[in-house]
């Protein structure tokens, strides 16, 4: 069920994006533009960080608002999933 008439499925949801850099970014998904992702209040994760204890300190303290708005371009975004 979408709350938001005219947003997707995700709008609103806290998600982790898998990039083609390496990196992940948990954070709420905002929508899909044809340049890519917005999300708001995103955490991101730099290639070569311990994922796991990453996701388990978001898990247990909850996500930090490190960037308030942001675009994650699409030839960037590899995967979605429900945080």
């Amino acid at each position: 069920m979408v709350l938001h008439p005219g947003h997707d499925e995700l709008h609103g949801i806290t998600v982790l994006i898998e990039g083609t850099s390496g990196r992940l970014y948990v954070g709420r998904w905002h929508e899909r533009q044809e340049r890519g992702v917005v999300m708001k209040d995103t955490a991101i994760l730099e290639p070569g960080g311990d994922r796991d204890a990453w996701v388990a300190k978001l898990q247990k303290f909850g996500v930090p608002p490190e960037n308030r708005l942001m675009v994650i371009p699409a030839e960037e975004f590899v995967s979605v999933e429900k945080f």
